[in-house]
């Protein structure tokens, strides 16, 4: 037995589609009902009066019955006479008994009433279930009912949702401001009225995180956690339901189908309806029960059922109409694309996409109810709608103290704040005006405001594998503080364009993916003007053209192929400001000739190339102000004599070689200061050290030293011997 709790939950299961139901649908639904109550009154006449009345036939001419009284039956009747016989008495006499007229009625009904007459409730009542069943098929289908379902669900949380009135409250609130503009930049009136439009044509982004901050505070922890969770949810429906579009072709067979039916029950209703008579001759042979063969009957029901028989095809009409226009509406639109243009413009959220397939038209059919319910769903369609939620939880969550106890001192004695793995960067952050070093790592929609003019001490950032966004205003910022930027990237796409307008950088780390396709991704390099400082590791065939023909006023270039080899140096002759080369891991055999042009060269470095010998040392004497030479990290197998030339030398790194002797023509370096031979296969050194009067730093950890002279170890200069491992023996 069912229960009324049960018989309830149907009922709102029903109602729960009335959004996906347009006009002509709740129109279906209505005349169904009219169509059903039709076929209910005419049943219950049938079965509750007199089917049909019939009397016997007694006075037949030319085959039909005539009443005794026409004058052709008194003929007969005058003639009976004559001949003796007895004359009838007038009129009918109904001798019968009522037994016999009930089975005479019986009889009559069932053999020689017209079917459509008998059967018309019966017929009314298919109809309403065959239109009832094709008006609710398609939501009932086993392939589009959860769908239906799980659109339905997700539409009303979204209508629901706090998020969207918010969202909807923060656009209403954004044109308004952009209207209070228009008529600020329209009025003359007052100087003081022109200065203020000005300052707020200038500043929008504070105005909007003004607006932003003032809602912030509608949404708890929970609400907010509820809207992310329904954003996944939309773009998970939204994954599946776009891939495929089965309801609506369900829908267009569905109108088909009614439409071959209600031409059929047009065409054979109204050609039927003329033969629901009131008057029936009924000729049975029946004459052994009765006496009689012809019968005059009436139908009682005759003018009550034509009466409700056009009226029902009035009403079959009326759905045949909503039918063919559902099916023009269907025809003529593009119902598998569903475009949120007319949303993006009245609103801030740009990004809004078209979708296509069945969810373009669930879409449509909801717009059919109330164009509403589409307008608050695209919020959830939206990346920046998705992104500003993300922004509100996690400023809720990253409070000011719990970033202030992130504040650390890096190596450099600068306060430094390092964000790891956020969805987002907190606002929060943007009060911190201590920082000076700002590190981004792993951060998929970090987004720079205006807020962040706060930072007056900002002079350093770090972008690692992160997604910046900046602000008009807060690119302005930058532009004028920024000195120092550290990037690194998967694909050049990530290079983020707003670098090339930092007009105050001085030092530039690019680390990622490059190659001779992508240079034209960094040619904005040209426009940083005071650019000191270029570091690129990547995989590079070459070096980029506009690093050295647009940049000539570089003082430091750094290359880390990460052990792929570099070619086509000949080149950075064209750098001739350039004070510091490092050409790392480039995979160089022998020292470039072209770097001996460069005659403000003060330190080079070309740690973990392939160089085996290093015969090319006697041109670095063309280079007068170099101090530091770093070829440690090599396969160097002894060091040549030509090095004594270098007078001019106080840093020399050759550690992690293969040298097994030290020239004594390297004492005559006598500025050195520092001497690295750590990690080599030296056995002795030289008593001749001792000429090195400035040497304060001597590392020969690492080696297979058993001795030193005892003028090495009367030298009054300070030798700093790094940690010595168990091969080296004193």
């Amino acid at each position: 037995m069912i229960t009324v709790t049960e018989l309830r939950f149907l009922a709102d299961a029903q109602t729960s589609y009335h959004i996906l139901k347009p006009w002509w649908d709740v129109f279906w639904y209505y005349i169904t009902m009219v169509m059903l109550m039709i076929s209910v009154l005419a049943g219950a006449l049938q079965l509750t009066q007199s089917r049909m009345l019939c009397l016997p036939c007694k006075a037949e001419v030319d085959n039909q019955c005539v009443h005794p009284l026409e004058p052709v039956h008194l003929h007969v009747n005058l003639s009976a006479a004559s001949a003796g016989q007895a004359i009838p008495s007038l009129g009918i006499v109904n001798d019968l008994h009522r037994q016999q007229y009930a089975y005479i009625d019986a009889v009559c009904y069932e053999k020689q009433l017209h079917w459509f007459a008998k059967f018309f409730p019966y017929l009314v009542f298919l109809h309403s279930i065959v239109f009832a069943i094709c008006s609710n098929f398609w939501l009932h289908y086993p392939s589009t009912s959860s769908r239906l379902e799980h659109f339905v669900a997700i539409l009303y949380k979204c209508f629901d949702s706090p998020w969207t009135t918010r969202a909807l409250s923060e656009a209403v609130a954004q044109q308004t401001m952009k209207i209070q503009r228009k008529r600020s930049h329209l009025m003359t009136s007052s100087g003081a009225e022109d200065a203020e439009a000005r300052r707020q044509s200038l500043q929008p982004g504070i105005e909007s995180s003004t607006v932003e901050d003032d809602a912030s505070g509608v949404l708890d922890k929970k609400e907010g956690e509820q809207a992310k969770a329904l954003f996944e949810r939309v773009r998970r429906f939204r994954f599946h339901v776009e891939q495929k579009d089965i309801i609506y072709r369900l829908y267009m067979k569905q109108i088909v189908v009614k439409v071959i039916a209600l031409i059929v029950i047009i065409a054979y209703v109204s050609y039927y309806l003329m033969n629901i008579t009131f008057e029936i001759d009924c000729i049975v042979d029946i004459e052994a029960f009765t006496g009689y063969r012809r019968y005059q009957c009436v139908y009682s029901l005759a003018v009550i059922f034509k009466v409700l028989a056009t009226f029902y095809v009035l009403l079959v009409f009326l759905y045949g109409y909503a039918c063919f226009y559902s099916l023009w509406w269907m025809l003529r639109s593009s119902l598998k694309q569903y475009s949120f243009e007319a949303v993006r413009e009245k609103s801030n959220y740009s990004d809004i996409p078209d979708v296509k397939n069945d969810f373009a038209f669930m879409l449509h059919l909801a717009d059919q109810y109330d164009p509403l319910y589409a307008k608050r769903f695209s919020i959830f369609l939206s990346e920046v709608s998705e992104n500003r939620l993300k922004q509100i939880n996690l400023n809720n969550e990253w409070t000011v103290e719990m970033l202030k106890s992130k504040l650390r001192r890096n190596a450099q004695d600068k306060m430094e704040l390092h964000m790891f793995m956020l969805s987002g960067l907190p606002d929060n952050v943007f009060e911190l005006n201590d920082i000076e070093v700002l590190v981004l790592e792993l951060i998929p929609d970090a987004k720079l405001t205006p807020m962040i003019t706060q930072m007056v001490n900002l002079k350093e950032l770090h972008i690692y594998h992160s997604t910046l966004t900046v602000d008009l205003q807060a690119l302005s910022f930058l532009s004028e503080n920024l000195e120092i930027l550290h990037l690194k990237f998967t694909t050049t796409e990530k290079i983020p364009t707003w670098l090339f307008l930092l007009k105050k950088l001085k030092e530039l780390y690019l680390a990622g993916s490059l190659d001779n396709y992508s240079y034209f991704y960094i040619e904005g390099l040209q426009d940083l003007k005071n650019l000191k400082t270029l570091y690129l590791k990547s995989s590079l065939p070459r070096i980029p053209p506009v690093v050295t023909d647009l940049l000539p006023s570089l003082e430091k270039l750094s290359v880390n192929n990460e052990g792929h080899r570099l070619i086509v140096l000949i080149s950075l002759k064209k750098l001739t400001n350039l004070s510091c080369l490092e050409l790392i891991n480039c995979d160089l055999e022998r020292i470039p000739h072209s770097i001996f042009s460069l005659r403000e060269l003060q330190e080079i470095n070309f740690r973990g190339n392939n160089f085996k010998t290093i015969e090319e040392i006697i041109s670095f004497q063309h280079l007068q102000k170099l101090t530091c030479l770093k070829l440690w990290h090599n396969s160097i197998a002894y060091i040549p004599i030509q090095i004594g030339v270098l007078a001019n030398l106080e840093q020399l790194y050759l550690n992690h070689n293969n040298i097994e002797i030290v020239p004594l023509q390297l004492f005559l370096c006598n500025k050195l200061r520092v001497l690295d031979l750590s990690y080599n296969n030296l056995s002795f050194i030289p008593e001749e050290i001792q000429l090195l009067k400035n040497l304060q730093h001597f590392a020969v950890t690492k080696n297979s030293v058993s001795t030193v002279s005892q003028a090495s170890i009367c030298l009054k200069i300070v030798f700093f011997f790094t940690t010595l491992s168990s091969e080296n023996k004193w």
